[in-house]
Parts: structure tokens; C-alpha cells; sequence
């Protein structure tokens, strides 16, 4: 799908919905995301094998393994979000991307600006929020 020239191009509701070349902007944008987290979690791995050992102070010990443990935490929430921008490749391939999963209208091309891999519409994931809420409050 690189046959668009996709420089300084943003989709537009004036389009046809989930055309061609808004499928090839988002799938450009997936991949790119991902390609960045990935090069992130490179020197995460370079980080994790610094040995704190040799630090004097025990504070300091303290403070460098508490940073590890954070920059854990923050590669296993990113090592999800690479999971959802995998399927929303995914979902591009099979002509399902950018439609809800709930309700099968188009999702806006404002919300999947801000939130590529998001599957459900703005309405649909308030309505998935509030009874969320409600369960959890019984």
C-alpha cells in the first residue's frame, strides 16, 4: 500500500471512509508507533543490564533498582500496546479497521487520530466506561 504519497497528507471526512489511502495513513502511523517503541525498549534492555551492584550508596542502589522496576512496568504496558497496534494492523488487512466493534459505524477520524488502535466509537466506549462503573460499584 505505499503507492500513496502520504507526506502531509491527514484524512478527511470529505473522503470515502476507510479509503485506500487513509487505510495506507493508518497503517503508516501503526507502524511507525511501533517502530518506536521498539527502538525504546532497546536501551531499556541496555538500562537493565547496567549492574547497581557496584554503587556505594545504599540509597542510590535503592533508587536504581526502583527506576528498574518502573522501566519494567512501563515496557509491559508498551509490550501491550504493541499487541493492540498489531491487531489493528491486523484489522486494516481484513477491511475491518476503523469501524466499532459494537455498533459497526465509523469511528471518527478525530478519535483514530488521537487513538489509532481505539475499536470502539467515542459513544460506544463512554457506554462501555459507565457500565464498567457499575459493576464495580456493586
Amino acid at each position: 500500500m505505499d503507492e500513496f504519497d502520504l507526506e502531509g497528507y491527514e484524512p478527511s471526512p470529505d473522503e470515502e471512509f476507510m479509503c485506500p489511502r487513509q487505510q495506507a495513513y493508518f497503517r503508516a502511523k501503526l507502524e511507525a508507533w511501533k517502530t518506536d517503541i521498539l527502538s525504546g525498549s532497546k536501551s531499556t534492555i541496555s538500562n537493565l543490564q547496567q549492574d547497581n551492584s557496584a554503587l556505594p550508596d545504599l540509597v542510590d542502589r535503592a533508587s536504581a533498582e526502583s527506576d528498574k522496576a518502573l522501566e519494567l512496568r512501563t515496557r509491559d504496558r508498551q509490550r501491550k500496546l504493541i499487541s493492540k497496534i498489531d491487531a489493528a494492523i491486523r484489522r486494516i488487512d481484513e477491511g475491518t479497521y476503523g469501524f466499532c466493534e459494537m455498533t459497526g459505524e465509523p469511528i471518527s477520524l478525530k478519535r483514530l487520530e488521537a487513538r489509532p488502535t481505539a475499536t470502539l466509537s467515542l459513544e460506544a466506549q463512554e457506554m462501555h466506561e459507565r457500565r464498567e462503573r457499575t459493576v464495580r460499584d456493586d
